[in-house]
């Protein structure tokens, strides 16, 4: 484990650092990074917000080393609400300490009592094996018979429009 390191709960003064830190894990995975600071203050640090965040700092020179974005969810099946994590990263040097464990463990007990978390949901790119291998030394397993659907763009506007 890093000595020095602190896990708090995000908030709106973070966005810069925490988006910086998503953008990170964007370019490690390929993905294009679409979010800004002002996305993140808005959608998660006004009212309503659609998550919560937590940053892992250095104590000595408050450099982020992990990040982690949940949101809520709720399953008919297991009865109760769950977290989505949309979004988990560690730094490359502080990978291989127990950082993203004790991300996931504070992500349970930080997140709203009235949620009552029953479990954490995820979805892994298929390239990104250490990370999958992560996630199962931990007990995450795949959900047979359930495939991951997104709509977006073009689609969800016609959606939402009804045209």
């Amino acid at each position: 484990m890093m000595e020095g390191l602190s896990i708090r709960k995000a908030t709106a003064a973070d966005a810069e650092r925490l988006n910086q830190a998503l953008e990170h894990l964007s370019t490690e995975l390929g993905d294009t990074h679409r979010a800004s600071a002002c996305d993140l203050v808005r959608q998660g640090f006004e009212e309503n917000p659609a998550f919560f965040a937590l940053v892992a700092e250095q104590a000595a020179s408050g450099k982020v080393t992990g990040a982690l974005i949940a949101s809520p969810m709720f399953s008919t099946s297991l009865g109760g609400a769950g977290l989505y994590v949309s979004d988990l990263w560690i730094s490359k040097d502080a990978r291989g300490h127990g950082l993203g464990q004790r991300l996931l463990e504070t992500a349970i007990t930080e997140a709203p009592a009235n949620w009552t978390i029953k479990f954490l949901k995820l979805a892994v790119h298929d390239h990104n094996v250490k990370a999958r291998w992560f996630y199962q030394r931990l007990g995450f397993k795949d959900l047979p018979g359930e495939t991951v659907l997104a709509l977006k763009g073009d689609a969800l506007e016609t959606l939402r429009t009804g045209s």
